[in-house]
């Protein structure tokens, strides 16, 4: 009996040790969009227990849009939010120091039906393009530089653009509304999934364009301070990332627990969705910065301040080094 005692108070010890070493892990505060395909690799970060191995703890705040998860971050009440980094880069231009750890290529493009005939942008001449996130939506930015180079045409002059929510989008290029589509990537996915197809990829036109497509386009911003008085947390969140990415880049079984999030129709939707998360998995290599100016360049002329405000070259710093 005392033999048992001794052991039960041992494990008790043993458990109480352990509880007390992840009460004392850092916390990273995280405001995350609620229903973004960013909670893929939180959930996977969370589930494998990614943070704590990295030596902190990832404490996730949901919010229903993009704009909360902004004034949580700016407000304080969030450590990091993912955001793209031409925005990061229109920040910190008006004096804010914030900085960009890479997440996501969000690879897009623009599709067709697959009966459309359409075979190149130029047949896209007088008729409807939807667009997602609107007139200053990157991959249709991108798109339209291509066009002028590729063909001289104009393609915000030569078709009529129709904007809209994600959703609403997606329901116009199924019915017919409209006969070419730009939409976030997963939309993209589903629609890959219900008989249409790609007719010209943004990593295609930005290589055209001399653009580097292997450049992240969205990422975890951070404030600089944050970064500095915490370097070990910022390590430990893009070991987490990459860990979470290697999982998911290689592992379809890790995929099944996420079938609830996903939001998937049927299992081609299913398939689609896990594929184009895939594609847009960053290489892990160092940014090239000046194809990151180059971009942010064009970004400048096609969008104007609306998008990029005063930063018409690639602001210093920008993209944390995490050597």
């Amino acid at each position: 009996m005392n033999l048992f005692k001794r052991f039960l108070a041992g494990c008790l010890f043993a458990f109480g040790a352990t509880a007390a070493m992840a009460e004392d892990l850092p916390q990273l505060r995280a405001a995350m969009l609620a229903s973004g395909t960013v909670n893929w690799e939180i959930s996977t970060i969370k589930s494998h227990e990614l943070d704590r191995k990295n030596g902190f703890e990832l404490k996730v705040q949901d919010y229903a849009d993009n704009g909360a998860t902004r004034v949580a971050f700016e407000g304080g009440e969030a450590d990091t939010m993912v955001a793209d980094w031409i925005w990061v880069a229109n920040q910190r231009a008006a004096g804010k120091d914030y900085v960009f750890i890479p997440y996501s290529l969000a690879v897009g493009g623009l599709v067709v039906k697959d009966d459309s005939g359409i075979k190149a942008l130029p047949d896209l001449a007088g008729k409807k393009i939807g667009i997602a996130g609107g007139p200053l939506d990157k991959s249709w930015l991108i798109l339209r530089a291509y066009a002028k180079q590729q063909y001289g045409m104009d393609l915000a002059a030569e078709t009529e653009q129709v904007f809209g929510a994600p959703p609403l989008i997606f329901k116009s290029a199924l019915s017919g509304e409209t006969e070419g589509t730009i939409n976030f990537w997963h939309f993209l996915a589903k629609m890959k999934a219900k008989g249409m197809h790609e007719l010209i990829s943004v990593s295609d036109a930005a290589a055209a364009l001399k653009l580097d497509p292997d450049t992240p386009l969205l990422g975890y911003v951070l404030k600089g301070e944050y970064a500095a008085a915490h370097p070990d947390i910022v390590k430990g969140l893009y070991a987490a990332s990459r860990a979470a990415k290697d999982l998911l880049g290689n592992d379809d079984e890790v995929w099944e627990g996420l079938r609830d999030k996903m939001n998937a129709g049927d299992d081609a939707e299913f398939v689609a969705l896990r594929d184009g998360y895939r594609a847009g998995i960053p290489s892990g290599r160092p940014i090239d910065e000046a194809a990151a100016d180059r971009f942010l360049r064009l970004m400048a002329d096609l969008g104007g301040a609306e998008l990029v405000g005063k930063a018409t070259s690639l602001p210093n710093g920008l993209f944390l080094r995490l050597e």
